[in-house]
């Protein structure tokens, strides 16, 4: 099992940058494709970033495409979400997650296994 923390997250203005941190305990974190997921109020929980288990290949919801970056260092344990010219709607709970194998699309959130509390990000306008 690995278990996941976010931080990073916080209030910031339309246009400004954060980067967003997801710390995993646990011995094969280097085994697992991991994704990013975010959750505005009253809405589902939905996609937005995916990376696999060695960083060789990344995929963004469309709406995010080119202002996201998602990356990982398996020698710390640790995923991150760099997220540039922000919008006011992004402003959701983002949450990390570990994809599970043999699993569905990594854009489901029915395919991943564990998550992390969230952290929240704020875009003012």
């Amino acid at each position: 099992q690995v278990q996941l923390v976010e931080s990073g997250g916080g209030l910031v203005q339309a246009g400004g940058s954060l980067r967003l941190s997801c710390a995993a305990a646990g011995r094969t974190f280097r085994s697992y494709g991991m994704g990013w997921f975010r959750q505005a109020p009253g809405k589902e929980r939905e996609f937005v970033s995916f990376i696999t288990s060695s960083g060789a290949y990344t995929y963004y919801e469309d709406s995010v495409k080119g202002r996201f970056t998602i990356s990982r260092d398996n020698a710390k344990n640790t995923l991150y979400l760099q997220m540039n010219t922000l919008k006011p709607e992004d402003t959701a709970v983002y949450y990390c997650a570990v994809k599970r194998d043999y699993s569905g699309s990594y854009t489901l959130v029915g395919s991943f296994g564990s998550w992390g509390q969230g952290t929240q990000v704020t875009v003012s306008s």
